[in-house]
């Protein structure tokens, strides 16, 4: 099974503002730089509670009907989420869920969240990072990496600019 990363970030490196917010995105001018190809080359979403109570927060469900699995040790309220939206909550160490996933025929997923990337990057999950840098500095909020227990060698595959001022580099996880 591969498992990739495809995230927005500022310069400085995070994710979201301390409080979770995404605003600053838009600073990239909102072009199109690949996502939605991305989105549709995988059959599953692995994402954590905190990225899931964000994106409720957006006023809709913004993953259609792509299964989704929310990573939470506690319980978790999906009756907010409208339509044939297929999501679920799943608890365990990386690589169980990994495995789970597989064994239900899962070949593709996007992991996204802060601490969920965190997690199976440490893990020694992760196949590949689609990280798109978004031209402001926030200084201060969730950052994309976090403590490792080893160095993680990447090897680049291309980086592409966009008239935006979005800088994107994708690298696959070395050995």
């Amino acid at each position: 099974m591969n498992l990739s990363v495809f995230c927005g970030v500022s310069v400085d490196g995070f994710l979201a503002r301390p409080n979770g917010a995404l605003d600053f995105l838009d600073a990239g001018g909102n072009e199109p730089h690949g996502f939605e190809e991305f989105f549709a080359s995988t059959d599953v979403m692995v994402i954590g509670r905190k990225t899931y109570e964000v994106v409720l927060g957006f006023g809709g469900w913004a993953y259609g009907k792509k299964p989704v699995v929310v990573l939470s040790s506690q319980p978790l309220d999906f009756s907010a989420i409208q339509g044939s939206a297929t999501v679920e909550q799943m608890s365990g160490d990386p690589a169980s869920i990994v495995q789970q996933l597989s064994a239900r025929g899962f070949q593709h997923a996007y992991i996204d969240g802060g601490i969920t990337i965190q997690r199976f990057l440490a893990a020694g999950l992760i196949h590949r990072l689609i990280v798109t840098r978004v031209p402001i500095l926030i200084g201060q909020g969730i950052p994309l990496f976090g403590a490792l227990p080893h160095d993680v060698k990447l090897n680049h595959i291309a980086t592409r600019t966009y008239s935006g001022g979005l800088v994107q580099s994708e690298y696959e996880i070395g050995s």
